[in-house]
């Protein structure tokens, strides 16, 4: 019930409808309280007195009735659906423009099959009850209570039974209601469960077929889809108690009318015409407590899918740490970028991601970030752009922390080009323009040549017009990598990040394209994230990642003389180098199974060819000598 009170913010553009809704229900409900009494007189004097033209006046009373009351019904309906639709586009738009306002932490936590089932399935349950709200929980009260009344005004002895009728039928509804409001929520839960196993397997189709796991994937799904169906049915059947409980108390209380009513009439306390009144207003009870269940059963659903939404609205995006104030001292200006020993720890995880990160990084700088599988290397430029927040230290741009600069103004700064390439349905144009709104056409073709797409958007008819299918399905991974990166350039961003974003490119392409971004403006500072030594060693600092922690940082030629890790990743990719591997103790040293040096680690590494074309020594000793050997062709 909180998390309802919490979005009823939302109804309050709808004052009038939510007030109107329930004035013209009422209206329904008065001339609807009307019709007994008019067929109690039909019968006690039209029919007893042979009346016709009484019995046609009557008559014509009941069909205005009938029709007023129609109207207030339709026009009830009509400002009740327009109340509940713009109550639940409210609230959409506002859970929708608060997930997109989450940082990458909180999004993970909650994660998206939940986000979506929230934003749709819960939001049309809570509209649903919204609706029907207006429609019946004033409506249906006034007609029990009122027939009720009416009852009493016409006997007081019959009355009687509908004070014992009406307790025992709050009590069953309202019992029903509180066991069955947090099974709804599990009905729900058991959704979202449903739903992520869906998106997984349609995400995920080409891997599933690719290591034959179809039957695997349709058993998990089959045992999902089980628990959710047991779940419902198991709630469905405490729910569907609710009526054929009310109509046994209420047709008893019929029977009992029916019995003190003949009792009665024969001792000339009641006329026949009364006692169909009485037992009118009691099938009318019938019926309005049968709206009431259903709609007890639609409100409980309702109630558990808004605390669902509510607790995603009150999600807020943690501020670990003070912000440091940008504060510029005349005697020496800040770099343009720092990382002031920053630390990241992910939401659950037990270790830490990044370690004691500390470095500096001028304007108009390349930066190229190396490193092994999962050392952190797209953590570190994530929290560039605050997606996510550094749980120890700071990042300070031009002096200040970036948690003190608005986000749209720090993100108008930043191009990223994700790991994952994404494009979105519309056309190459459009798709540009989430760079820069008002970007030229000039402007596109220039990004386009120095991502190396213009034989991408030139092969395609339409060109910039040309369409792009939902995830760039019709482009391949390089041609999506090479569009992403032109996205990024076409806003001229201050810093430009590449996050392994030339993985599906070939070694031409790939070189191509880093020669073109050395001739761009040099206001622009780029970090290059890559697994590739040549995408990296031309930048003018290095910086090189290991299980989190900062193993080294120099240029090129540098991390070469120094840096272990940094050679390990160059010789690897780069075996023919190895004969140049710079002598001494900062080497990697292999051993034999015994444990003794081998000999082909410390100097120069394997064979490498002489001037002449015979094959050159065979490798260093373990001191770092290097080998005498010849070898044949």
């Amino acid at each position: 019930m909180s998390g309802m009170k919490k979005l009823f913010v939302y109804l309050k553009d709808y004052k009038k409808e939510t007030v109107l809704a329930p004035l013209f229900k009422l209206l329904e409900a008065f001339f609807e309280l009307m019709v007994p009494l008019v067929m109690a007189g039909i019968i006690d004097r039209g029919i007893v007195d042979r009346d016709m033209g009484y019995i046609g006046r009557m008559g014509l009373c009941l069909l205005a009735l009938g029709i007023v009351g129609l109207v207030s019904s339709i026009t009830a309906q009509f400002f009740a659906a327009r109340a509940a639709v713009g109550f639940s586009a409210k609230l959409r738009q506002a859970l929708f423009d608060h997930i997109q306002d989450l940082n990458f932490t909180n999004i993970d936590k909650a994660g998206t099959s939940t986000m979506i089932t929230r934003m749709t399935s819960d939001i049309n349950q809570v509209q649903s009850g919204v609706n029907l709200v207006l429609r019946l929980f004033l409506r249906s009260p006034i007609i029990v209570f009122g027939a009720m009344i009416m009852a009493f005004t016409i006997d007081v002895k019959s009355a009687l039974v509908f004070v014992v009728a009406i307790p025992l039928m709050a009590v069953v509804v309202f019992g029903i209601m509180i066991v069955t409001i947090p099974l709804y929520r599990r009905v729900q839960a058991a959704l979202d469960r449903v739903l992520g196993i869906t998106r997984e397997n349609l995400t995920g189709v080409r891997v599933i077929r690719a290591f034959h796991q179809e039957q695997k994937e349709e058993e998990r799904f089959t045992e999902g889809n089980r628990v959710l169906a047991s779940l419902q049915m198991f709630v469905g059947k405490i729910s569907a108690c609710m009526n054929p409980v009310t109509y046994v108390i209420v047709n008893g209380a019929i029977i009992a009318l029916i019995y003190i009513g003949a009792i009665q009439v024969n001792m000339g306390n009641l006329t026949q015409g009364e006692v169909v009144a009485i037992i009118n207003y009691m099938s009318q009870i019938l019926v309005e407590l049968v709206k009431l269940a259903n709609l007890i059963i639609t409100v409980t659903k309702a109630l558990a899918c808004a605390d669902r939404v509510a607790a995603v609205l009150e999600i807020r995006n943690e501020e670990p740490g003070a912000a440091k104030p940008g504060v510029v001292s005349e005697a020496s200006v800040p770099p343009f970028l720092e990382f002031d020993h920053v630390s990241l720890t992910y939401q659950g995880a037990g270790d830490k991601t990044l370690n004691d990160v500390n470095f500096k990084v001028k304007k108009g700088q390349t930066i190229g970030i190396i490193g092994g599988t999962g050392s952190g290397k797209s953590s570190l430029v994530n929290l560039i752009p605050g997606f996510y927040p550094a749980t120890e230290g700071t990042v300070c741009l031009e002096g200040s922390d970036i948690r003190s600069i608005p986000e749209e103004e720090l993100r108008n700064r930043i191009g990223m080009v994700p790991q994952k390439a994404v494009l979105f349905k519309g056309t190459i144009r459009s798709n540009l323009q989430w760079g820069k709104s008002d970007a030229t056409e000039e402007e596109m073709w220039e990004a386009l040549e120095t991502a190396q797409a213009l034989e991408v958007v030139e092969g395609k008819a339409g060109g910039l017009d040309a369409e792009v299918a939902q995830n760039g399905r019709n482009f391949s991974g390089g041609q999506r990598q090479r569009l992403t990166i032109a996205r990024a350039l076409v806003r001229r961003p201050d810093i430009l990040i590449l996050d392994d974003s030339a993985s599906a490119l070939d070694y031409a392409t790939d070189a191509r394209l880093r020669a073109a971004l050395r001739r761009i403006e040099k206001e622009t500072t780029t970090f290059i994230v890559s697994q590739r030594a040549s995408s990296i060693m031309h930048g003018d600092q290095i910086i090189v990642l290991e299980d989190g922690e900062v193993a080294g940082i120099g240029t090129h030629e540098e991390l070469l003389e120094r840096c272990q890790v940094y050679q390990e990743i160059y010789y690897s990719q780069y075996p023919e180098k190895a004969g140049d591997r710079p002598e001494g103790k900062n080497q990697p040293e292999k051993r034999n199974e015994d444990g003794s040096a081998n000999a082909v680690t410390g100097g120069a590494g394997g064979a490498v060819k002489n001037t002449d074309g015979t094959g050159g020594g065979a490798a260093g000793d373990d001191k770092g000598e290097a080998g005498a050997g010849k070898g044949g062709r």
